[in-house]
């Protein structure tokens, strides 16, 4: 019996883990404000009217760790903001102020204190972002 038990909390706690997007991390998402240490309005592109963007991520089982969100353009870092990891699940957040005209790809590297690139994702900043990959034609 106790290993059936055993078999099944194994079970469920990989399909936790499997769907996060590292083992270390339970979220990581763009969106266009914080509130109550939550994101608000989850996104993967925005239009470049948008100015400020957020990228948050909730951080399991790294405490006493150093973590860094790494705000990359162009292949050159544009911002690198630090958090000391001081619990179990720490939520951390950063943002940037995006200038109109810097427009296309960004990434943002989430880093351990070895500078190891744990997860990186990937947003579209543009002047027709939410009409991109439709296939309509703005002529």
């Amino acid at each position: 019996m106790n290993k059936k038990i055993a078999l099944l909390l194994l079970l469920l706690t990989t399909k936790v883990f499997a769907q996060w997007p590292h083992e270390n991390i339970s979220q990581a998402v763009f969106s266009t404000d914080v509130a109550e240490r939550q994101p608000i309005e989850i996104i993967t592109e925005a239009d470049n009217s948008l100015g400020k963007i957020y990228f948050f991520t909730n951080i399991r089982h790294l405490t006493g760790d150093t973590i860094t969100h790494r705000w990359i353009y162009k292949d050159k870092v544009k911002a690198e903001v630090s958090f000391d990891i001081k619990g179990k699940r720490w939520r951390v957040w950063s943002s940037k102020n995006l200038w109109h005209t810097w427009t296309g790809q960004w990434k943002v590297e989430v880093v351990n204190q070895k500078n190891e690139i744990l997860l990186a994702k990937i947003f579209e900043f543009g002047k027709n972002a939410h009409q991109m990959g439709t296939g309509k034609n703005n002529g």
